[in-house]
Formats: C-alpha cells, structure tokens, sequence
C-alpha cells in the first residue's frame, strides 16, 4: 500500500501567489503556505498540487517558464521551498508539482538562444518553418484569444510553432537533448523532495505531426521513457496528467501500468455536472461506464472544478447546450468555444445541500479526489477578470481586510479577493466556517476523515448497485473483505430505495456517514429513505 499511495490520497491543488501572503505585498508566498499547513492537515489533506511557482514573465499564470530550476522570487526562493517540503513531511503532507515541459515562455534563455543563430546548440530545441504552414490558423487550443500556432521571429528569421499563446514556443520533444532536460528538470525536484509531477497538456506533450521528418512509431513510449526514469529515482513518485482525450486513447496513457500513474477523468466529471444539472443520476451510470478497465496500479483522479475553465466537449451538442443554459446562460461565462468560467458553487446558486451532496459524491467516486483551494468553503467567481483569472482570486480566510490573504492594499493584490455579492470574503470564509458544524468546511473535513478511514473508497474493486430510481446512484467498493456503499440522491425529493445487494444480505451494516438523522438499516436489502439532495454511506462487514 505504501508505494500505491494515491491510490487513497486526499489530494489538494493551489497556486502558492493566490493562497497566503507573507509579507504584505499583495502576493502569496512559500512561507505565507507554509504557515497554512497546519489548516491543510486539519483538513485532511494528505498531497498537495503545486501550480507553477517557476520564474515566469507571469502571462500565462506561471504557465510560461523562463526558468525550471528556480523559485519565482515574488514567492520565496529555494530556501524557501526546501523549509516548506520540510514542513510539509512532518505533517504527512505530501508535495507534487507541475511539469510544464510541452513548451516554455519565449523569454527563456533556450529559446534567445535558439532565435539568435542557426548554429545555436539550442536551435533544435524548438520547432522551426521557413515559411508559414497552410494550416497555422487551425486546430487553435484558444480560439478567440490566439490567431496562430506559428509566429515569424525576426531575429530568427523563421517561424516557430506554439500550439498555446505566441509567448509560449514549444518544445521539440523529439530531440533527446530536450527529453534529456525533462529529465534534469524531474532529478532535481525529486531530490528536493517531491513525490511526483502533474504532467501539464500530456496529449500536446506527445503529440509530433508538426514536426518534419519525424519517426516514431509509438510517441507514448516517450511516456514509459519518463516513468522508467521518475520509478529509478524515487519508487514511489507519481506521475498524474492532465490529458482531455477520448476512452479508445486511455490505454495508450496507462499502458500495462508502466506508463502514467493517475490521470483525471475528465468524462466522469462532466456527466457528473450533467446529473447535477438534471437532477437526474442516469448521466453519472453512463460517464462510470464510458472508461475502460485500467491496471490495478493505476488511479483515476476526480474533481468537480479545476484551475482552467470546465470543459464540456467530452458531451453531445445537445447536452452541452443544456448546460450551457443552466450555468452560463451570458457569453461573458463562456470561453474558448468549448467551456465555461464559473466556479461550481454559483452555478448551484450557492445551494448548500446540492455542493454538500456535490462532494459527497467526488469523495466516493471511483478514483482519488481532488480538491482546489476554496472549493472546501464554496468560493465563488469575479466575471470583471479576463479569461480564466475569474475563478483564480484569491483564497479567502476571513472577513478582515484582504480576506485575510493579505494586508496590502486592495490595488497591490495579484488579483482582487471577491468583494461582492453571496459569495464575498464577508460571506464566504475559513474563519466563520470554522465555527459552524454545519458549514461546508466542517463537513467536507468530516467526509475526507470517513474516507480515509475506510480504504476501500480509493482501492476497493467498484460496481454500481441497482436502485430502481433514476435520480437515485449506489456504488460499492469492496476491498479485503470489507464493503463501502454510497447512495446519492439528485432529486430534490426525499425518496425510499431499495439496494439490490443479494451477495450482503446478511452483512453487519454500519452507517458512516449521511446529510441527515435517518433510521440505520440492520440489512441492507431493506429500503431505504434518503432525503432530496441527500447522500449516505454504509460499511458492510461479514
């Protein structure tokens, strides 16, 4: 169990410039998150994803890297990060990272090298055309915010490609020498006590059409080269990626288990925001079925928002439109053709009972969850932002000024903290949730302790069980002889249901965990009441 981690990991992704200022000048820190740890471990959090804290001209959220063997210095430096992983392993907590290697900020001293001679060692580096592709205006990741994927150089003389933002050149992966620096990039954090990396863009990472003359029978065996290297170094590091694509390509990124380790399933999650927005559970069945069997040593990985905007092109047309209509009826909520840029809770409407019952089911799902800073107190959106900065404000830990991020002045902050409406710091904070048994905070504290209690949520074998309601979903988990089972309800409302459960009939039942007071079944193949938006969860023992 022990080099399988993950598999029942509580997993918690922030932005170090976003989470806790230190000093007073308007940005998060390493020392600000390191003073924060001891709310994380309160929280149940046993690894923490780190978005990109590299030194970056910042255009890109951290995204654009000038530097992969650094510390930004508006976050800390070095120093700083050693003490933090320190702190982090006294507390159990541990540490994974970005790995942004598909490309890098034009301002890396790779790429002046490369644009400033033919003759240059990091020429080859990046990817080069002497003429404009016919195809340059297509195939665009941010259609509406990016022209091309080929910009001319003038000092190079040539047109390089970019499959982001022209400030982000991307890399030539099939060039050893690059794939050469990926793995210095993996040795040094490791050695600095990493337990693994979140593969930024995997699918662009391994993807090769745009470059001449290249052999390669089988790209994802770049893939199995990395791993080879990150299980050499630490036995137990992870890699986790970040790769949108269809079920038929799953196996190519997960391999016999010798490739990735995680991945986050971008299917489930959408059918799950389906389901919420129906009221319905019949899109959660169809989104736990659409994956294929993956090796026993790999995880999926669950979330119900990240960092960028949620996609819905896994959906139909006609789906995607419902939910367009439900949660971003104005285009101003939409981006990129393919998405939208809201935080979950105000597309709820900040219905309490929805969200709780929304991270019941992210904590029982079949995977490993992933929380986002703020997600556990509800925060909500700032639409005046452009593009996906709306749902990367600021944490919020009290109603003092700064929402007690920080102490500078509103117009020094790196991005204003939500300041009005039901979802303003004011409203929505650690501090008073803190104090409030039934908040969100307390009871999504309460959700990842039953959990983690109970391994079989995360390394069980999972099923789904008959309930003969539609609004109604029941998955078991069984995992060395003992049984989980959740039952949600997406209705508003309070049903009666009947687990079809024949092989546990005679089982010992323990309720772990429910959203109200309920009579325990003593068996149960009895039926059930489970109130609207409600959720409960039950241990089966011989």
């Amino acid at each position: 169990m022990q080099t399988l981690w993950y598999k029942n990991a509580v997993i918690y992704c922030l932005d170090v410039e976003t989470f806790q200022d230190s000093n007073g000048d308007g940005i998060g820190d390493l020392i600000g998150l390191t003073r924060r740890l001891d709310y994380l471990a309160g929280l149940g959090v046993t690894c923490l994803w780190l978005m990109p804290f590299y030194p970056t001209p910042n255009r890109d959220n951290g995204y654009d890297v000038m530097d992969y063997f650094n510390v930004d210095p508006r976050l800390g430096h070095l120093g700083d990060f050693v003490d933090f992983i320190a702190a982090a392993d006294e507390r159990g907590i541990r540490v994974i990272i970005d790995l942004v290697v598909n490309h890098t900020s034009i301002e890396h001293p790779w790429f002046q090298s490369a644009r400033s001679s033919e003759d240059s060692p990091y020429r080859d580096f990046y990817v080069w055309k002497d003429h404009k592709p016919d195809d340059a205006e297509e195939f665009l990741v941010f259609p509406g915010y990016q022209k091309t994927t080929w910009t001319y150089d003038r000092k190079a003389k040539a047109y390089y490609f970019h499959r982001f933002y022209k400030h982000q050149a991307e890399l030539n992966i099939a060039n050893e020498k690059v794939r050469q620096q990926i793995r210095k990039v993996m040795a040094f954090w490791l050695k600095l006590g990493v337990s693994g990396f979140r593969v930024d863009a995997a699918p662009f990472l391994i993807e090769l059409k745009s470059l001449d003359g290249v052999q390669v029978d089988e790209p994802y065996e770049y893939l199995s080269e990395f791993r080879d290297y990150l299980s050499w170094l630490k036995g137990d590091a992870i890699l986790l990626a970040e790769a949108n694509v269809a079920m038929d390509e799953v196996p190519d990124y997960f391999g016999d288990g010798n490739k990735l380790h995680m991945m986050f399933n971008f299917v489930l999650n959408q059918h799950v925001m389906l389901a919420l927005v129906r009221g319905d559970a019949t899109a959660i069945r169809e989104g736990i079925y659409k994956p294929p069997r993956i090796p026993d040593t790999c995880q999926w990985a669950n979330f119900l928002r990240n960092h960028d905007e949620f996609a819905v092109g896994r959906l139909s047309q006609s789906q995607q439109e419902e939910i367009y209509r439900a949660w971003a009826p104005k285009e101003s909520m939409r981006i990129y053709d393919r998405g939208i840029r809201r935080r979950l809770p105000p597309m709820l409407g900040g219905d309490m009972k929805r969200l709780k019952l929304s991270h019941s089911l992210l904590m029982t799902m079949p995977g490993t969850p992933v929380l986002r800073y703020g997600e556990e107190i509800g925060m909500g959106e700032d639409l005046s932002l452009k593009e996906r900065s709306s749902i990367r404000t600021p944490m919020q830990w009290s109603d003092s000024k700064g929402a007690g991020f920080s102490n500078a002045d509103a117009a020094e902050l790196i991005r204003p903290v939500v300041s009005k409406g039901p979802f303003s710091y004011q409203k929505v904070n650690v501090t008073d949730q803190q104090r409030d048994a039934e908040s969100l905070l307390n009871v999504t504290e309460h959700m990842i302790r039953v959990r983690k209690e109970n391994p079989a949520f995360g390394c069980g074998e999972h099923s789904l069980v008959e309930t003969q309601d539609s609004h109604v979903i029941a998955h078991q988990s069984t995992w060395d002889g003992h049984s989980v089972v959740a039952v949600h309800n997406l209705s508003d409302q309070d049903l009666e249901v009947t687990l079809d459960l024949a092989e546990r009939k005679n089982a010992k039942v323990t309720e772990l965990l429910t959203d109200d007071r309920y009579d325990t079944p003593k068996r149960i193949t009895l039926p059930i009441q489970v109130a609207g938006y409600g959720y409960r969860w039950f241990r089966l023992e011989p």
